[in-house]
């Protein structure tokens, strides 16, 4: 199924929103407080939602920790991105630019745009990305 631009601007607008109401409510429940696991970066991934989208995307939602000073390296993904910083400062390089967000703060990221993401606040950060994908690919593209 296609959609005309005005749909997918719709759609967009409507995960949009969707985003921000899901990372408010998940920032209220206990899980959220958690400890997470770190791997040996410094990075926790812990997905919260995935539900079909359209047939040939779906929508996820991860919750994405940072130990203090821990990145994430250039990556893509096969969709949009959500960004919305729970807690702490976030550093993102986003084609060419340097972008940091606070907590309440969101970023929009194009489909396969490389960027990436850096703790530099001192205390453990976290962020709510929500991806709209296509379905069978890998969420995450490591830049080569």
């Amino acid at each position: 199924m296609k959609l005309s631009r005005h749909h997918a601007k719709a759609a967009m607008t409507v995960a949009f929103f969707a985003a921000q109401a899901l990372s408010a409510a998940f920032a209220q429940t206990p899980a959220a407080a958690a400890t997470p696991k770190f791997d040996a970066k410094g990075i926790a991934r812990t997905e919260t939602v995935r539900r079909d989208f359209d047939g040939k995307r779906e929508a996820i939602q991860v919750r994405v920790d940072f130990a203090p000073g821990a990145s994430f390296p250039k990556h893509s993904h096969p969709g949009v991105e959500i960004a919305y910083v729970l807690s702490g400062t976030i550093q993102y390089e986003l084609e060419g630019k340097t972008i940091t967000l606070q907590a309440g703060e969101s970023l929009y990221i194009p489909a396969g745009a490389v960027h990436s993401a850096k703790n530099v606040g001192p205390a453990i950060t976290a962020e709510l990305a929500t991806y709209l994908v296509e379905k069978n690919k890998p969420i995450v593209i490591l830049d080569k």
